[in-house]
């Protein structure tokens, strides 16, 4: 989503800096007293003046705009999954997400009778939730959890609640 907004901003600043240019050559032809050839403003002014809401151009626009406008809405409030994780709110340290759940996969995925692990990794209301799935002897679900949150220890994560361990047995779907 930044790169949405990054983008969107970018547009908008190209926008005005062209719609003020444009202004500053107008006023400056108006202070010579040359004639205005920047805008033709009967041209704009017939056209607003005329065009009618039942024109089909003019209702495909205002819908154009209206559902635009609502996907950008929708898509700035929906909760984005976080690039970056931070350690400790104090000294502004992070982790990248994808990284640190490379890492806890391949801890995991280390433990005797465990095979192809999965971790998710969250970060809501200040405290990480993990998520280990993996295909394997359920009876090794406490050497995943300790694995995991040796591991964390090591990356310095801050101190984690309950770490969920999914080990169905080979051949249950995970």
């Amino acid at each position: 989503m930044r790169t949405v907004n990054r983008v969107a901003s970018l547009l908008l600043a190209v926008a005005l800096a062209l719609g003020g240019a444009l202004l500053a050559v107008q006023a400056l032809l108006v202070s010579l007293h040359r004639p205005v050839s920047v805008l033709d403003r009967t041209g704009w002014y017939d056209t607003l003046t005329t065009t009618r809401w039942r024109d089909p151009t003019v209702r495909v626009v205002a819908a154009t705009a209206v559902f635009l406008g609502l996907a950008i809405l929708v898509a700035q409030l929906r909760r984005w999954t976080p690039v970056r994780l931070r350690l400790d709110d104090a000294d502004g340290w992070h982790l990248h997400r994808r990284s640190v759940e490379r890492r806890l996969a391949d801890v995991a995925g280390a433990v005797p009778g465990v095979r192809r692990a999965r971790v998710q990794v969250r970060r809501r209301d200040g405290r990480w939730r993990h998520r280990v799935r993996a295909t394997g002897d359920p009876a090794a679900r406490p050497e995943v959890e300790y694995a995991v949150r040796q591991e964390l220890r090591r990356l310095a994560a801050p101190a984690t609640g309950r770490i969920e361990v999914r080990l169905p047995p080979r051949g249950r779907p995970a």
